[in-house]
């Protein structure tokens, strides 16, 4: 085929997309920077403009950012960071003097599009859920006392889900509904913003290799899975979690409310099955794909997909798994990761490819079935906090356990069965190993950048039973 010819079908798709850009999703990127050798703010826009990228969200509101992107035309998400929900909930001052320090001198010239309160708040280990939704009112307030109307919105978890399979049995832990989530999807559903969802079909994958195939996780060509209460046949594991958040909403009769997906990604390294530099490439390459063509989820095809990958860099001091530093899309020195479009023009020119970087992949890591767990005389070890590892890294580490490790941390709960002893080292061993176990102990799921390692021995933190497996 000759070069004019290649350059005229990939005209005409690019248009035939922009032809249909009704129903075109958007693509925007997690701007983190949990690293101590990125590239300065400056930099990183021009390398946002030259892909592309024209939405990214931060988790917090750094001034050299938002002056960094003024004049850019780039929009951005801030955060207010969990640590500030309680002052936010109990004072307007604190939101007005906020707004005033954060969003006010920056906001137009920087396109501020949207402020996440808090991330993850239902399972961040100081648990204060009870102030998410008095803060993000009196945000908003302060908002419009300025005259400032951008969305107000804050990122869950897909653990807030007490049930996703099947899809359309979706469903909240019936300990938010009424204290938490009803109060909140009013408050969306007022204000004209969507909910904030984290989703990562790769958490979902690593434990149930056996049920879950690479294929549907990593939205490549497959049988696909039918909701036999729904009749839609997903082809993906991404759009059937999108969609069992739809469902916990119906359920609540709050149909009407949108997703944005805040987060989303998978790692091209580390110890976790299906983790690797071939498989990240094909997931984030193919939801690009599946996002910029258009439409939305079987169950709600009419709401183009908003979705924001996880994330811009590796970050080499981010806690816990080798994998949590190696979700980027680029190198710090700016290098790509692997390459896959990012917007409709790189769709146009490479539609159906994905080419990695020469640096090779490491294998994926099976799961250890339980015969290879005794072989290797791994088969009673627990988790612990390295209490010499300092407060910082502990309590990094245990945000990340709770939180994106998807740990369950609820018997270290204000009240709960192993709240107390109420010490950090106490609540992160136990959280730690939560994530150890539903790990299945494999080897690397137990370092946390250095704040934890393996014990043959059953802790004891007073009377609290530390589980061996799930």
């Amino acid at each position: 085929m000759s070069s004019s010819s290649s350059y005229l079908i990939a005209t005409l798709f690019l248009f035939s997309i922009i032809t249909s850009s009704i129903a075109t999703g958007i693509i925007g990127v997690n701007y983190g920077r949990v690293a101590d050798n990125l590239p300065g703010p400056t930099k990183v826009v021009q390398l946002l403009k030259s892909n592309g990228i024209d939405r990214i969200k931060i988790f917090d509101t750094d001034s050299n950012v938002l002056k960094a992107l003024s004049g850019s035309k780039i929009a951005v998400t801030v955060c207010l960071p969990n640590e500030q929900l309680k002052s936010a909930a109990a004072d307007q001052a604190f939101t007005d003097n906020w707004v005033q320090s954060n969003i006010l001198p920056y906001h137009p010239d920087t396109i501020i599009e949207s402020v996440a309160v808090g991330n993850e708040v239902f399972v961040a280990p100081n648990n204060v859920t009870d102030f998410l939704v008095p803060a993000m009112k009196n945000i908003y307030n302060s908002l419009i006392k300025n005259n400032v109307r951008i969305n107000v919105s804050s990122p869950i978890a897909l653990s807030s889900l007490a049930t996703s399979y099947p899809t359309s049995s979706g469903s909240f832990k019936p300990e938010l509904i009424e204290t938490v989530m009803k109060p909140m999807l009013s408050f969306l559903q007022k204000t004209g913003s969507h909910l904030m969802v984290n989703v990562y079909p790769f958490f979902a994958y690593g434990p149930n290799t056996d049920t879950i195939s690479l294929d549907y996780a990593l939205l490549r060509d497959n049988k696909g899975v039918k909701d036999e209460k729904s009749g839609f046949v997903y082809k993906s594991l991404f759009e059937a979690q999108v969609d069992a958040v739809y469902a916990a909403m119906d359920a609540l009769q709050f149909n009407d409310v949108k997703i944005v997906v805040s987060e989303t990604g998978w790692p091209s390294k580390g110890d976790e099955a299906g983790a690797g530099q071939e498989n990240a490439a094909q997931y984030n390459g193919n939801l690009v794909r599946r996002v910029l063509i258009g439409g939305g989820t079987p169950a709600k095809p009419n709401n183009p997909l908003i979705v924001y990958l996880f994330a811009l860099f590796n970050e080499n001091q981010k806690t816990g798994p080798v994998s949590e530093q190696n979700y980027g899309l680029f190198y710090p020195n700016e290098q790509k990761v692997y390459n896959i479009p990012l917007s409709l023009a790189d769709l146009a020119n490479m539609p159906n490819k994905v080419e990695l970087t020469p640096t090779p992949a490491p294998a994926p890591r099976p799961v250890p079935t339980q015969g290879d767990v005794q072989a290797n005389n791994v088969g009673q070890t627990w988790c612990v906090a390295n209490g010499k590892a300092g407060e910082k890294m502990l309590q990094n580490a245990l945000d990340y356990a709770c939180g994106e490790g998807g740990a369950d941390c609820r018997p270290i709960q204000s009240g709960d069965t192993c709240y107390n002893p109420n010490t950090l080292e106490a609540h992160a061993s136990y959280a730690f190993n939560s994530y150890y176990q539903k790990q299945s102990r494999v080897s690397g799921s137990c370092d946390f950048g250095g704040a934890a390692y393996v014990v043959s021995q059953p802790p004891r933190y007073g009377n609290c039973k530390f589980p061996t497996g799930y």
